[in-house]
């Protein structure tokens, strides 16, 4: 008798064509996952899929833009067609924004802010959840210490991080007796694109690299508990990982 293999389980990250999105991707192949890539660009999409596939893990590219809910239901669709289950779901994607005050800023942009850092994420939720709950897999949400304290000039993304917080919050609460949990990462100050927009005068030098958050939330995934879990990742590397309160 001939033995069976399994199939590789499987994980979708959004914003996966640089920076977290990109790491955390790599990352996960590395550890065995058939990773589905999306995001707005397909040419720095396929820079992730040749980095994955280099290292000899599996990946498909899946170009979307989040704004277009159409776009995330047809993604759904397309994917539960070929796959039964997907056992991690990475909301990653996210815009800063202007930094400016609160009575200052652009309808527009604040509207911007919040479609993509908050209702695109929960139509991901809303579109993947039944192909979660087959896995009894898991969410993993990237938010920011902003959410958390009052930040002068952080008004449309403080508000969209902390509505995300308590968005995925309250879907580990809802879906705690049936499997499906949440990882809330803090990745802190990190080398990416979105950091040297917010802090332009700051030496990138000086933080650590997507690769180190990328592997403290591959360390975190083995271990989780029910319901949601906090991992908060320090400047040095060091990763604190907690139950939520």
């Amino acid at each position: 008798m001939s033995d069976q293999i399994s199939a590789p389980r499987l994980a979708l990250v959004t914003g996966a064509s640089r920076g977290i999105g990109a790491a955390t991707a790599i990352r996960l192949a590395s550890e065995g996952y058939h990773v589905i890539l999306t995001a707005r660009t397909e040419d720095d999409l396929i820079k992730t899929e040749d980095a994955i596939h280099a290292a000899g893990g599996t990946a498909t590219i899946a170009p979307v833009d989040l704004l277009k809910g159409d776009e995330i239901d047809k993604l759904a669709a397309a994917i539960s067609g070929r796959w039964e289950s997907l056992d991690l779901l990475v909301l990653n994607a996210a815009t800063l924004g202007t930094l400016s005050p609160v009575a200052h800023a652009s309808p527009r942009e604040f509207e911007g802010v919040m479609a993509l850092n908050v209702t695109a994420q929960w139509r991901m939720i809303r579109a993947f959840d039944p192909m979660l709950r087959r896995a009894r897999g898991t969410i993993v949400a990237v938010t920011s210490s902003v959410a958390t304290r009052a930040e002068a000039y952080w008004g449309a993304y403080s508000a969209s991080k902390a509505a995300l917080e308590n968005l995925v919050g309250v879907y580990a609460a809802e879906m705690q007796a049936l499997g499906v949990n949440v990882l809330l990462v803090d990745p802190g100050g990190t080398r990416t694109t979105m950091r040297a927009r917010a802090f332009p005068g700051e030496d990138p030098m000086s933080l650590k690299t997507p690769d180190t958050v990328a592997d403290a939330i591959a360390a975190a995934l083995p271990s989780l508990g029910k319901g949601l879990t906090r991992l908060r990742v320090a400047k040095d590397g060091g990763a604190t990982v907690s139950a939520a309160a």
